[in-house]
């Protein structure tokens, strides 16, 4: 099965370590200014998903949700969550640990796209 999102293995020891400070997590990534563009992540219990929010799955047991005009730019990609070092939205949970988690992309493969076509019909 294609996912729409996936982790690095650096992505997932972090949401473990995050985990174990804030308990169950939750992503979230937006659009527009500020910290909009970069993935957020929020202690489950702290953010509210919205009617225009688009689940696009799981990154270590985490739901990650997108924001629908969002997803329209990125739906012909695979989102792939990374980490790097340095401050990133200040109310990203990751923030105090001195990284911040980056959003990278990949075009899908026409056989890809074909089967996401299936799956969704």
């Amino acid at each position: 099965m294609v996912e729409k999102v996936r982790a690095t293995d650096e992505t997932i020891a972090l949401i473990r370590k995050l985990e174990k400070k804030h308990g169950p997590l939750i992503f979230h990534q937006s659009g527009g200014c500020c910290d909009g563009s970069s993935p957020m992540c929020f202690p489950k219990d702290e953010f509210r998903v919205g009617k225009s929010d688009r689940y696009l799955g799981e990154i270590g047991g985490t739901p990650f949700y997108i924001a629908k005009d969002q997803y329209e730019y990125w739906k012909h990609t695979q989102l792939i969550i990374d980490v790097v070092k340095g401050r990133g939205g200040m109310f990203s949970v990751e923030g105090p640990e001195g990284v911040r988690f980056l959003l990278r992309s990949r075009v899908f493969t026409e056989e890809e796209r074909a089967e996401l076509q299936l799956t969704a019909n």
